[in-house]
Formats: structure tokens, sequence, C-alpha cells
């Protein structure tokens, strides 16, 4: 059974839609390999202008997938390949993003978020950080805000992902929202969109360049240590961890 359903295509525009309701969408090693495979398929069709990266459900990204969480060194790669990928990549959210699906959201150039959507970097409730997926998120985000929600873990939404820098533009209505944007992408060059968006990741590929190796390290001994695992055992048994006070 597959972890991505399409892809959809519509005037330039090709759709990959995460579809693992079993798990809320969770980066699994299926679906990180899946993702990455469709994102090389896009690169090299020049019928596709830029990528719609979707979801089904309620839930766009529920993080790493405890009960088989992906390699961290493939992970990088995947948000690596789309910062890097010579075509847009515009995330469309409609519900809820949690920890590691904030790396996708880093990643990709574009993306908005309706009234459903809320997010959260969940990781130091679980005895974790947000490492890897720092990689995209801090030379995009609001630095005050990301100390707040990386320590606290706090639940906000899509206004607030908005102005702190997580996302793009917050909208009543996603795809009315998004409308101009792929109206725009479409009467957009492809030498134009490629030479563009070198513009604009030149930052964040130097994040990846610098820090990726070490980032990588810490997160699996993060993921290996004993508070970790009771982290994520008390998270899976729905109870509260030991530390909690």
């Amino acid at each position: 059974m597959t972890a991505l359903a399409g892809p959809t295509h519509d005037r330039g525009i090709t759709t990959l839609t995460l579809d693992s309701p079993a798990n809320r969408n969770a980066l699994s090693a299926a679906l990180v390999g899946e993702l990455s495979t469709a994102l090389d398929a896009c690169a090299a069709d020049d019928t596709v202008r830029a990528v719609v990266l979707t979801h089904t459900g309620n839930t766009f990204c529920a993080g790493a997938d405890l009960t088989g969480p992906p390699d961290p060194a493939a992970f990088v790669a995947l948000m690596r390949q789309i910062v890097a990928l010579p075509k847009p990549v515009v995330a469309r959210v409609t519900g809820h993003v949690r920890a590691g699906g904030l790396g996708l959201l880093g990643a990709c150039d574009i993306s908005a978020a309706g009234p459903e959507a809320s997010f959260a970097l969940t990781e130091s409730r679980l005895g974790l950080a947000p490492a890897v997926i720092s990689l995209p998120l801090l030379p995009r985000t609001d630095p005050r805000a990301a100390a707040r929600y990386y320590l606290t873990g706090e639940r906000f939404d899509a206004t607030e992902a908005a102005r702190i820098g997580l996302i793009t533009l917050a909208a009543g209505e996603v795809d009315k929202g998004l409308a101009p944007v792929l109206d725009g992408l479409r009467k957009a060059s492809p030498q134009g969109l490629a030479a563009s968006k070198e513009l604009v990741t030149a930052t964040v590929l130097e994040s990846f360049d610098q820090h990726a190796e070490d980032l990588i390290a810490r997160s699996a001994a993060l993921f290996a240590s004993a508070e970790a695992r009771e982290g994520m055992t008390a998270f899976l048994e729905r109870r509260d961890p030991a530390w909690e006070l």
C-alpha cells in the first residue's frame, strides 16, 4: 500500500498528495521514499511548471512515524531535494502539522494554510529536539518565535504561522488564496522560475551544507536516548511522561 496518492496534473501544476491515513501521514520510510521518487519525476518532466504538496484527511503530517521513523539522513535528503528542486514546491495545508511535518513546510517555497490548520513543534515534550528540521526552519522563521515554540511545544494557528514566517499565507479558503499564486507560476518561464528560486533558497541550502551532518548525528543520539524512549512510549501509551510536572 502506497503512502502517496496521485499525481494529478492541471495546466502545468502537478499535485502530490500525502495519503497514509493509518498514521496521519506520518513520516515513515515509505512516505519519504515515495515522495522523493515523485519529486524526481516532476523535476525531469518538462510539462511540470510547479508542484503542489497537499494531503488527505485532517492532518497534513503528524511528524515522524514513531513506530518506524525514517533514517534522519533520508529525511534530510528529502527536505534538501525540495529546496533544491528547480521547480517551485507549494504546500497546501487544510489540517494539522506536527514536528517533522513542519520541516516539509519549511522546505517548500510557498505555503498556504486554512483555518482548520494547526501547528506544533512537539519534540521537546518527547525528549527530542527539532534537530534536522531546523535546516529549513531556522533560516525562514522569526528567531524569537522559533525559541518559544521549540521550547514549549505550544500549538498555534495559521495566522500565527504566517506571522512568524513558517508559512507564506493564511487564507479563509486555501484554494482561493493559492489561485493567484498558481496563476503567477504558470505565467513565469521555466528558466525564470529556476533562476529566481536559486536566489531565494541560497541561504537555506547553505544551512544544509554547513549543518546537516551535525544535526543528523544529534537527531540519532536523541532518538537512541533513554529519555526519548520514555517520551515516545508515553506518547504511544497515551500517558504523561515521567518528567511532566
